[in-house]
Protein backbone atom coordinates (compact mmCIF):
# COMPACT_ATOMS: atom_id res chain seq x y z
CA UNK A 1 0.00 0.00 0.00
CA UNK A 2 1.19 3.53 -0.79
CA UNK A 3 0.47 4.70 2.73
CA UNK A 4 2.99 2.33 4.36
CA UNK A 5 6.12 4.32 3.45
CA UNK A 6 4.46 7.40 4.93
CA UNK A 7 3.63 5.52 8.11
CA UNK A 8 7.16 4.21 8.44
CA UNK A 9 8.55 7.69 7.81
CA UNK A 10 6.31 9.21 10.47
CA UNK A 11 7.12 6.48 12.97
CA UNK A 12 10.85 6.82 12.31
CA UNK A 13 10.66 10.58 12.67
CA UNK A 14 8.62 10.30 15.87
CA UNK A 15 11.05 7.77 17.32
CA UNK A 16 14.12 9.82 16.43
CA UNK A 17 12.63 13.01 17.86
CA UNK A 18 11.51 11.20 21.01
CA UNK A 19 15.00 9.75 21.42
CA UNK A 20 16.81 12.99 20.76
CA UNK A 21 14.42 15.15 22.72
CA UNK A 22 12.77 13.42 25.70
CA UNK A 23 9.48 15.04 26.69
CA UNK A 24 11.06 16.59 29.76
CA UNK A 25 13.73 18.23 27.60
CA UNK A 26 11.27 19.99 25.29
CA UNK A 27 10.02 23.44 26.10
CA UNK A 28 6.36 24.34 25.69
CA UNK A 29 6.85 25.80 22.23
CA UNK A 30 8.63 22.67 21.01
CA UNK A 31 5.95 20.41 22.50
CA UNK A 32 3.27 22.46 20.79
CA UNK A 33 5.10 22.40 17.47
CA UNK A 34 5.65 18.65 17.68
CA UNK A 35 2.01 18.07 18.64
CA UNK A 36 0.81 20.17 15.72
CA UNK A 37 3.00 18.17 13.35
CA UNK A 38 1.51 14.87 14.51
CA UNK A 39 -2.03 16.29 14.36
CA UNK A 40 -1.57 17.67 10.86
CA UNK A 41 -0.03 14.43 9.62
CA UNK A 42 -3.00 12.40 10.91
CA UNK A 43 -5.47 14.86 9.37
CA UNK A 44 -3.74 14.54 6.01
CA UNK A 45 -3.49 10.74 6.34
CA UNK A 46 -6.60 9.64 8.31
CA UNK A 47 -6.38 6.12 6.88
CA UNK A 48 -3.58 5.53 9.37
CA UNK A 49 -6.24 5.34 12.10
CA UNK A 50 -7.81 2.37 10.31
CA UNK A 51 -4.47 0.58 10.47
CA UNK A 52 -4.21 1.43 14.16
CA UNK A 53 -7.75 0.16 14.80
CA UNK A 54 -7.02 -3.05 12.92
CA UNK A 55 -3.80 -3.59 14.86
CA UNK A 56 -5.63 -3.03 18.14
CA UNK A 57 -8.35 -5.52 17.25
CA UNK A 58 -5.77 -8.13 16.27
CA UNK A 59 -3.88 -7.60 19.52
CA UNK A 60 -7.07 -7.89 21.57
CA UNK A 61 -8.08 -11.05 19.71
CA UNK A 62 -4.65 -12.57 20.32
CA UNK A 63 -4.90 -11.73 24.02
CA UNK A 64 -8.36 -13.34 24.15
CA UNK A 65 -7.09 -16.51 22.45
CA UNK A 66 -4.12 -16.82 24.80
CA UNK A 67 -6.44 -16.50 27.81
CA UNK A 68 -8.90 -19.02 26.35
CA UNK A 69 -6.10 -21.51 25.68
CA UNK A 70 -5.05 -21.31 29.33
CA UNK A 71 -8.64 -21.84 30.52
CA UNK A 72 -9.05 -24.84 28.20
CA UNK A 73 -5.85 -26.39 29.53
CA UNK A 74 -7.01 -25.92 33.14
CA UNK A 75 -10.59 -27.17 32.61
CA UNK A 76 -10.31 -30.10 30.22
CA UNK A 77 -12.53 -32.48 32.18
CA UNK A 78 -15.31 -29.88 32.61
CA UNK A 79 -15.15 -28.90 28.94
CA UNK A 80 -14.81 -32.31 27.30
CA UNK A 81 -16.26 -34.76 29.85
CA UNK A 82 -18.88 -33.00 32.00
CA UNK A 83 -21.48 -35.24 33.57
CA UNK A 84 -24.17 -32.81 32.40
CA UNK A 85 -23.41 -32.99 28.68
CA UNK A 86 -24.45 -35.52 26.06
CA UNK A 87 -21.99 -36.93 23.54
CA UNK A 88 -23.13 -37.84 20.05
CA UNK A 89 -21.21 -39.28 17.15
CA UNK A 90 -18.39 -41.64 18.03
CA UNK A 91 -17.98 -41.75 21.85
CA UNK A 92 -14.39 -42.93 21.33
CA UNK A 93 -13.62 -40.53 18.49
CA UNK A 94 -10.09 -39.23 18.20
CA UNK A 95 -11.24 -35.59 17.88
CA UNK A 96 -13.82 -33.87 20.10
CA UNK A 97 -15.86 -30.81 19.17
CA UNK A 98 -17.67 -29.11 22.05
CA UNK A 99 -20.55 -26.80 21.12
CA UNK A 100 -22.11 -24.21 23.43
CA UNK A 101 -25.64 -23.56 22.15
CA UNK A 102 -29.04 -22.08 22.96
CA UNK A 103 -32.28 -23.58 21.61
CA UNK A 104 -33.44 -20.10 20.57
CA UNK A 105 -30.25 -19.12 18.79
CA UNK A 106 -30.87 -18.62 15.09
CA UNK A 107 -27.20 -19.12 14.29
CA UNK A 108 -27.25 -22.40 16.25
CA UNK A 109 -30.16 -23.57 14.12
CA UNK A 110 -28.19 -22.71 11.02
CA UNK A 111 -25.14 -24.53 12.42
CA UNK A 112 -27.14 -27.69 13.14
CA UNK A 113 -26.52 -28.90 9.59
CA UNK A 114 -22.77 -28.37 10.09
CA UNK A 115 -22.80 -30.82 12.99
CA UNK A 116 -24.94 -33.31 11.09
CA UNK A 117 -22.70 -33.14 8.02
CA UNK A 118 -19.62 -33.58 10.18
CA UNK A 119 -21.02 -36.68 11.85
CA UNK A 120 -22.13 -38.14 8.52
CA UNK A 121 -18.79 -37.57 6.79
CA UNK A 122 -16.42 -38.29 9.67
CA UNK A 123 -17.18 -41.36 11.77
CA UNK A 124 -14.31 -40.66 14.14
CA UNK A 125 -15.54 -37.35 15.58
CA UNK A 126 -16.97 -37.04 19.06
CA UNK A 127 -19.44 -34.15 19.43
CA UNK A 128 -20.28 -32.79 22.89
CA UNK A 129 -23.43 -30.67 23.29
CA UNK A 130 -23.22 -28.09 26.07
CA UNK A 131 -26.51 -26.28 26.74
CA UNK A 132 -25.99 -22.57 27.37
CA UNK A 133 -29.43 -20.90 27.73
CA UNK A 134 -28.69 -17.17 27.49
CA UNK A 135 -31.50 -15.83 25.31
CA UNK A 136 -34.16 -15.20 27.92
CA UNK A 137 -36.61 -17.07 30.18
CA UNK A 138 -37.97 -19.19 27.33
CA UNK A 139 -34.51 -20.58 26.65
CA UNK A 140 -34.06 -21.40 30.33
CA UNK A 141 -37.46 -23.12 30.42
CA UNK A 142 -36.66 -25.17 27.32
CA UNK A 143 -33.33 -26.14 28.87
CA UNK A 144 -35.02 -27.38 32.04
CA UNK A 145 -37.21 -29.69 29.98
CA UNK A 146 -34.20 -30.79 27.95
CA UNK A 147 -32.24 -31.54 31.13
CA UNK A 148 -35.09 -33.69 32.45
CA UNK A 149 -35.35 -35.49 29.12
CA UNK A 150 -31.60 -36.16 29.13
CA UNK A 151 -31.86 -37.82 32.52
CA UNK A 152 -34.88 -39.90 31.55
CA UNK A 153 -33.88 -40.95 28.03
CA UNK A 154 -30.23 -40.13 27.28
CA UNK A 155 -30.22 -42.50 24.31
CA UNK A 156 -32.86 -40.32 22.62
CA UNK A 157 -31.29 -36.97 23.43
CA UNK A 158 -29.74 -36.57 20.00
CA UNK A 159 -33.16 -36.90 18.37
CA UNK A 160 -34.63 -34.47 20.92
CA UNK A 161 -31.87 -31.97 20.26
CA UNK A 162 -32.33 -32.03 16.49
CA UNK A 163 -36.13 -31.86 16.70
CA UNK A 164 -36.25 -28.92 19.12
CA UNK A 165 -33.43 -26.95 17.51
CA UNK A 166 -34.97 -27.29 14.05
CA UNK A 167 -38.58 -26.60 15.11
CA UNK A 168 -40.48 -23.51 14.02
CA UNK A 169 -40.98 -20.62 16.44
CA UNK A 170 -39.30 -20.02 19.75
CA UNK A 171 -38.36 -22.92 21.95
CA UNK A 172 -40.02 -22.81 25.36
CA UNK A 173 -41.34 -25.21 27.97
CA UNK A 174 -44.43 -26.16 25.94
CA UNK A 175 -42.58 -26.83 22.68
CA UNK A 176 -39.85 -28.79 24.48
CA UNK A 177 -42.45 -30.94 26.25
CA UNK A 178 -44.17 -31.53 22.91
CA UNK A 179 -40.92 -32.78 21.39
CA UNK A 180 -40.28 -34.99 24.43
CA UNK A 181 -43.76 -36.51 24.13
CA UNK A 182 -43.19 -37.25 20.43
CA UNK A 183 -40.17 -39.29 21.48
CA UNK A 184 -42.05 -41.31 24.08
CA UNK A 185 -41.41 -39.32 27.28
CA UNK A 186 -44.68 -37.99 28.67
CA UNK A 187 -45.33 -34.54 30.10
CA UNK A 188 -45.95 -36.12 33.52
CA UNK A 189 -42.58 -37.86 33.42
CA UNK A 190 -40.88 -34.62 32.44
CA UNK A 191 -42.58 -32.59 35.16
CA UNK A 192 -41.92 -35.23 37.82
CA UNK A 193 -38.23 -35.28 36.86
CA UNK A 194 -38.05 -31.47 36.84
CA UNK A 195 -39.56 -31.37 40.34
CA UNK A 196 -37.21 -34.07 41.59
CA UNK A 197 -33.97 -32.98 39.95
CA UNK A 198 -32.96 -29.40 39.29
CA UNK A 199 -30.87 -28.30 36.30
CA UNK A 200 -29.25 -25.49 38.29
CA UNK A 201 -25.92 -27.25 38.68
CA UNK A 202 -25.48 -27.81 34.94
CA UNK A 203 -26.40 -24.22 34.10
CA UNK A 204 -24.05 -22.86 36.76
CA UNK A 205 -21.17 -24.96 35.51
CA UNK A 206 -21.69 -23.92 31.88
CA UNK A 207 -22.13 -20.23 32.72
CA UNK A 208 -18.94 -20.16 34.79
CA UNK A 209 -17.02 -21.97 32.09
CA UNK A 210 -18.32 -19.65 29.36
CA UNK A 211 -17.38 -16.60 31.40
CA UNK A 212 -13.86 -17.91 31.96
CA UNK A 213 -13.45 -18.64 28.25
CA UNK A 214 -14.79 -15.24 27.24
CA UNK A 215 -17.74 -16.67 25.33
CA UNK A 216 -20.22 -13.92 24.50
CA UNK A 217 -22.63 -15.69 22.17
CA UNK A 218 -23.74 -18.93 20.58
CA UNK A 219 -22.79 -21.10 18.91
CA UNK A 220 -19.27 -21.30 20.29
CA UNK A 221 -16.98 -24.29 19.94
CA UNK A 222 -13.95 -25.72 21.66
CA UNK A 223 -11.76 -27.85 19.44
CA UNK A 224 -8.50 -29.06 20.87
CA UNK A 225 -6.68 -26.01 22.20
CA UNK A 226 -8.87 -23.40 20.48
CA UNK A 227 -12.05 -21.48 21.23
CA UNK A 228 -14.04 -20.82 18.05
CA UNK A 229 -16.86 -18.29 18.31
CA UNK A 230 -19.71 -18.07 15.82
CA UNK A 231 -21.31 -20.26 13.17
CA UNK A 232 -18.10 -20.61 11.16
CA UNK A 233 -19.49 -23.28 8.84
CA UNK A 234 -18.71 -26.91 8.07
CA UNK A 235 -15.62 -26.25 5.95
CA UNK A 236 -13.90 -24.34 8.76
CA UNK A 237 -14.78 -26.99 11.35
CA UNK A 238 -13.58 -29.78 9.06
CA UNK A 239 -10.29 -27.98 8.42
CA UNK A 240 -9.65 -27.63 12.15
CA UNK A 241 -10.41 -31.31 12.71
CA UNK A 242 -7.97 -32.30 9.95
CA UNK A 243 -5.31 -30.05 11.42
CA UNK A 244 -5.81 -31.60 14.85
CA UNK A 245 -5.07 -34.99 13.36
CA UNK A 246 -2.12 -33.70 11.37
CA UNK A 247 -0.27 -31.69 14.01
CA UNK A 248 -2.28 -31.74 17.25
CA UNK A 249 -3.42 -28.12 16.80
CA UNK A 250 -6.29 -26.47 14.95
CA UNK A 251 -3.80 -24.49 12.87
CA UNK A 252 -0.69 -26.23 11.58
Amino acid sequence: MAILPKIFTALALTASVATAYPAAALDEAQKKEFGEFIKQYLIENPEIMLDVQDALQKKQEQTRLVKANAVIADNKSTIFDSQYDVTIGNPKGDITIVEFFDYNCGYCRHALSDMQTMLEKDKNVRFVLKEFPILGPESVAAHKVSDAFRKLAPEKYSAFHVALLSSDGRADEASAIEVAASLGVSEKQIRDEMAKSSSDASVKETYQLAQSLGITGTPSYVIGNELVQGAVGFDDLEAKVKNMRACGKTSC
